[in-house]
């Protein structure tokens, strides 16, 4: 997968907050915590409510990774 959501996962340890709180929070099915966990697409949508409820940039949710060629 070209991208990695390694720094939502820290954002939320740093701000003391559980994938369940954003989950409930932000009305995210279990599909789309998967997804993140796993590092598969998710929508923009849904990148601009985790932007937008941890008042953060997209650089503190999603990386992108160069592939190798």
């Amino acid at each position: 997968m070209p991208f990695d959501y390694k720094p939502f996962f820290k954002t939320l340890i740093d701000r003391d907050l559980t994938r369940e709180q954003i989950k409930k929070e932000l009305q995210l099915s279990p599909t789309t915590m998967a997804k993140l966990a796993k590092g598969e697409n998710v929508s923009m949508i849904v990148l601009d409510k985790l932007c937008e409820y941890l008042n953060c940039e997209i650089e503190d949710v999603i990386m992108h990774i160069k592939e190798k060629k």
